[in-house]
């Protein structure tokens, strides 16, 4: 499930897309724009940082960026980034794999297996979809609610 830390990074990392590029924008602005704690939004941020996918810069026209392009930027690594692994339990992650200490044979436990198909069906649409397209279908689906 993906934590408030995971979703409101998700929100930021929008809101940095629908930026000029190169144009920073400040926490404080970010966190009034899409209804964040300030304070959260400033530790999310700092992890956003030191995973390579914003730049900060501090003082009179300082704030955020994104590092790269939003069409380089994969939602997957967002949600990495601030929640860790996909995979709903251990024993089906790709990346950080943990034996589960009740289980006498992984070949045949059938809740791994399922959480083996939920892991890469998430991964799939996850490791698929760029910060560009989030924004783009976000502005799209805020088009349509106004003209409803």
């Amino acid at each position: 499930m993906l934590t408030n830390k995971g979703k409101y990074g998700l929100k930021a990392m929008v809101h940095l897309a629908g930026q000029p590029p190169g144009q920073p924008a400040l926490v404080a602005d970010i966190a009034a724009a899409n209804d964040i704690p300030k304070k959260f939004l400033d530790a999310i941020l700092g992890e956003l940082r030191n995973a390579g996918l914003v730049h900060s810069k501090k003082g009179r026209g300082g704030g955020y960026t994104l590092a790269k392009s939003p069409v380089d930027i994969m939602v997957g690594d967002i949600v990495r980034a601030l929640d860790g692994p996909l995979a709903p339990i251990g024993c089906a992650s790709r990346n950080f794999y943990r034996r589960c200490d009740d289980c006498p044979s992984e070949k045949r436990c059938h809740v791994r297996l399922m959480m083996l198909e939920v892991r890469e069906a998430m991964a799939d649409v996850l490791d698929h979809r760029s910060l560009a397209a989030m924004r783009d279908l976000y502005a799209a689906e805020s088009e349509l609610t106004y003209y409803i």
